[in-house]
């Protein structure tokens, strides 16, 4: 006998997710807009998501939605950390599927981040896509594809993120916004963009699930759209991402990260978004990870304190 929600409906699947926790072995501390973050407690939000999607017994896999390390860990940790964090993911029983972030990219470079998430890899990409059901497809994107972050400086994809940066923000901190008015403040140093290949990837992608008659959710650390998220937050080119989306009607969902407080919209071609609160900035005692049942006609997320729970039918 399946699990039967308060619908009275079995899910096709469903899945654990978490995002931004962010672990680092120093002191509390806070952003730079002043929000307190609890760098070891983090860890421990980690292992409770874990223990409860275990408990559940019905979960298929879980996603993780990116910086499982923050930037300010120790540089001579960077490996540890990552390895420890990853660890615990290990202790879940049933496959965990990772992605990117920026600050994953502070501490290790590609090369030896992604066979440590087991993210698969063509010529250090971390986009994939994988059906758990015959109905579905998760397609999992590369946000820093186009980044000053994670490749070599001489490198074509680090090259261009540094003259879409010099065009676009003209201060001399990358990561500030100041003097940039509304959507541009998203041409920030830790943001980035979804590169050529990646995009014609992605309409294949969505042809063949289309095709299939699958329904897609997106997954990627950088929000989408921009009634999820506050402009400093969004990829780079998620005009050209969500052109490429709206030209199917298999995309039902698109979910995200790197936006720490969360939010949620419904885009102008009926599309959910929904950004995920960070574990990283949970009190001591408090969590932010769920998990998502997945439906024909609709996903519900369960959320737990400050993961918030969001329940997202789709237009008929």
């Amino acid at each position: 006998m399946g699990l039967i929600t308060a619908q009275g409906k079995q899910p096709l699947f469903s899945f654990g997710i978490i995002s931004d926790v962010q672990y680092a072995d120093i002191p509390d501390g806070r952003s730079f807009l002043g929000v307190p973050r609890y760098y070891r407690h983090s860890v421990l939000v980690l292992e409770r998501a874990v223990q409860n999607w275990n408990r559940l017994q019905h979960l298929s896999f879980a996603v993780n939605f990116g910086d499982i390390v923050d930037g300010f860990c120790p540089k001579d940790q960077s490996l540890n950390a990552v390895k420890m964090v990853a660890s615990k993911f290990e202790e879940f029983n049933g496959p965990v599927y990772h992605m990117i972030g920026n600050h994953c990219l502070y501490n290790l470079s590609r090369e030896t981040l992604l066979p440590l998430l087991k993210i698969p890899s063509h010529d250090c990409s971390a986009y994939y896509d994988f059906s758990p059901t015959h109905d579905y497809r998760l397609v999992v994107l590369d946000g820093y594809d186009i980044s000053v972050i994670g490749w070599p400086e001489d490198h074509p994809k680090s090259m261009e993120a540094v003259s879409i940066l010099k065009e676009k923000n003209p201060n001399l901190d990358k990561n500030s916004p100041v003097g940039l008015n509304g959507l541009e403040r998203r041409f920030l140093m830790f943001n980035g963009a979804i590169g050529r290949e990646q995009l014609e990837w992605l309409d294949q992608v969505l042809q063949n699930a289309t095709d299939l008659k699958q329904k897609v959710i997106i997954c990627c650390h950088l929000p989408l759209d921009p009634g999820a998220t506050t402009p400093e937050a969004i990829l780079w080119n998620y005009n050209e991402v969500m052109d490429v989306i709206h030209k199917y009607k298999c995309v039902k969902v698109c979910f995200g990260g790197h936006e720490h407080r969360g939010g949620y919209s419904v885009d102008s071609h009926g599309v959910h978004h929904r950004v995920f609160e960070a574990a990283l900035e949970c009190p001591p005692n408090l969590d932010a990870f769920g998990y998502v049942d997945v439906y024909d006609d609709r996903i519900s997320l369960v959320g737990t304190d400050r993961m918030k729970s969001t329940d997202m039918v789709f237009d008929s």
